[in-house]
């Protein structure tokens, strides 16, 4: 469930994130619009808006005003992960393809929790290498922590080893990539454990949506 865990640390974050998710999936299921047949997570209403101010490429702010109009697949990672993360970007990456045309109108965010080693450039070439549309941000520690904060997602930077350089260190994180409709609400959240046929799917039918309630 996590990148690069210490034991101790995993077996804490993972019993608070298992509790955590055991009652959100039961609050979830409670409340879904029976309208509406999803195969993941429908977050509808219980997850904020896109809401962020980050930095991308040439150290330019981006916010979600930048991605208007756009179905935003959003996860947390950093780019020297040496699983979790590339995994989830090539799979992201798969159901762009599977998309077809409609793909013009998504865009993969992925956000580094490791901003001391992650620059914005260095970002954008990650996930250039996967899809030339995805967007790498980062931003200062407080930036990165309140958004985070904003969608519930747990990380934490251990501390380098004795004797080791103070750029080698672990991060962990929480997985799972949270599905914004076009106009920014939260609508869905896949697990990184979901097959590309089910999140190219349930994409497929948010993308075929021409209304959403607003407030």
């Amino acid at each position: 469930m996590f990148c690069k865990l210490h034991l101790s640390f995993r077996t804490v974050l993972q019993r608070a994130l298992t509790g955590a998710m055991a009652l959100c999936l039961v609050f979830l299921t409670a409340c879904s619009d029976p309208t509406q047949k999803w195969s993941l997570y429908d977050v509808s209403g219980h997850l904020p808006d896109l809401k962020f101010s980050l930095l991308g490429e040439g150290n330019k702010v981006i916010t979600q005003a930048d991605l208007k109009d756009k179905t935003v697949l959003m996860f947390f990672g950093y780019a020297s992960c040496p699983d979790v993360c590339p995994t989830t970007m090539a799979q992201l990456t798969e159901v762009l393809e599977k998309l077809g045309d409609q793909a013009k109108d998504v865009r993969i965010i992925f956000v580094s929790v490791d901003p001391h080693r992650d620059t914005p450039d260095m970002l954008q070439a990650y996930v250039n290498a996967f899809n030339k549309n995805a967007i790498g941000l980062t931003g200062s520690e407080k930036q990165v922590a309140d958004l985070a904060r904003r969608y519930r997602v747990a990380y934490q930077i251990e501390k380098p080893k004795p004797g080791d350089d103070a750029k080698i260190y672990d991060v962990t994180h929480s997985r799972g990539v949270f599905i914004f409709d076009k106009n920014g609400r939260a609508r869905l959240l896949a697990p990184d454990t979901e097959k590309v046929d089910v999140v190219t799917q349930d994409l497929r039918q948010l993308l075929g949506l021409t209304t959403f309630v607003k407030d």
